[in-house]
């Protein structure tokens, strides 16, 4: 979402090239969330110009009509808002079943109780800290706490392998703390690598001298 989309294809040989370990694909519907991004069809030709696990955001109404689009590799990862659909075992169980993790989004104001009952499904939680739809916006400042409390929500119901991923306003000051409140997986966009006062080189340099966990 963040990088020139008129230049995708370098742009995507520059992340790779600078140790970038998945690629956060945002997919928008225009009704989930206010704003059209990327198709499925427009994701899988990059795959011609990058080797790396791509990690797919579904924020459209009733994804399960999506993930069948989705030419899904190994190591993929998708994303489903509990907010947007009514079968979301089901939209999981669909993921699972095509070789990718199945990871379940929650927006800032969704409680937690939401992923009780789907953590036997899911490899990893993608905590908002910010609404979805846009980039450059800042951080809800109560979803460090949420993080918090959702990492406690794993381990003491025996889902310390479940990891947490971040979006929303992963910048270079935020990140630490998102990580000491639990957070191992941070989607990286305008307020850090795609940072125009910095080259993907130099950001992504920048982020691991944060010495945080691989998961960049």
């Amino acid at each position: 979402m963040c990088a020139d989309i008129l230049n995708l294809a370098s742009e995507l040989q520059k992340l790779e090239k600078n140790g970038i370990d998945y690629i956060h694909i945002d997919v928008m519907d225009g009704h989930f969330v206010p704003n059209l991004m990327l198709s499925p069809q427009l994701a899988d030709q990059t795959r011609m110009v990058c080797n790396l696990p791509y990690d797919y955001h579904l924020m459209v109404d009733r994804p399960e009509n999506i993930i069948p689009t989705l030419r899904l590799h190994p190591g993929d990862i998708v994303s489903i808002h509990a907010e947007s659909t009514v079968h979301l075992q089901r939209a999981a169980a669909m993921i699972k079943a095509s070789g990718a993790t199945a990871a379940v989004a929650l927006n800032p104001a969704t409680p937690l109780e939401f992923l009780r009952d789907i953590l036997p499904d899911i490899g990893m939680v993608l905590i908002m800290t910010v609404n979805p739809g846009f980039s450059g916006q800042k951080l809800v400042p109560q979803t460090l706490l949420k993080i918090e409390r959702c990492r406690a929500m794993l381990d003491s119901l025996g889902f310390t392998d479940i990891s947490i991923q971040t979006d929303g306003n992963c910048s270079f000051e935020n990140i630490p703390k998102m990580l000491k409140a639990g957070a191992d997986n941070f989607v990286v966009g305008s307020s850090s690598l795609f940072d125009p006062a910095y080259t993907i080189k130099t950001a992504a340099e920048k982020l691991r001298a944060l010495d945080l966990s691989e998961n960049i």
